[in-house]
């Protein structure tokens, strides 16, 4: 048997970001390179409020976006638009660095420059220059942004097939 066939836990199957604006959110992670659909669609049962630990019920729309169609349904991307009528307290937009208790999504990007020029015209809402990250190991440009709903990332150029590999890193 694999080791995937014995886990007790798989890898992160997505990160869900509870959006302001579902076609802005998805506008800004197509950019990114998220255009594949793997969901989509309106939940109506009222458990899918209620695991959100809301009493009252109201449909959430539902967008998962992932690479491609031939990406395997790890890493993914979940869109979730929250009816109005549970009323869902609104956190503010996040600006600037990070906080402490906040969470990056990380991404390795093949070129920063326009990964970085194509987040920006689809709205990231606070995008710094990029810097040089040194490590003993390696140094690699990164930067961290927000999208649009303050959602802070964090990009490396490197290639994306670093993300197979298996191990520590830099061992």
């Amino acid at each position: 048997m694999t080791d995937a066939a014995n886990a007790r836990v798989s890898s992160l199957i997505r990160g869900t970001i509870f959006v302001r604006d579902l076609d802005r959110a998805s506008a800004f992670y197509a950019a990114l390179g998220y255009t594949d659909v793997y969901y989509e669609g309106t939940l109506h049962d009222a458990s899918a409020s209620q695991i959100l630990g809301f009493a009252g019920h109201g449909p959430l729309t539902v967008r998962i976006v992932k690479p491609a169609a031939s990406a395997p349904n790890f890493g993914m991307i979940g869109l979730f638009l929250i009816d109005p009528e549970l009323t869902p307290e609104v956190v503010p937009p996040a600006t600037g660095p990070a906080r402490i208790g906040e969470v990056a999504l990380v991404f390795y990007v093949r070129e920063m420059g326009p990964a970085l020029e194509a987040l920006r015209a689809a709205g990231a809402s606070w995008s710094p220059e990029p810097q040089l990250f040194v490590m003993a190991h390696r140094a690699q440009p990164e930067v961290c942004l927000r999208d649009p709903d303050g959602v802070l990332l964090n990009l490396v150029e490197t290639d994306p097939a670093e993300q197979y590999h298996t191990g520590r890193e830099g061992a």
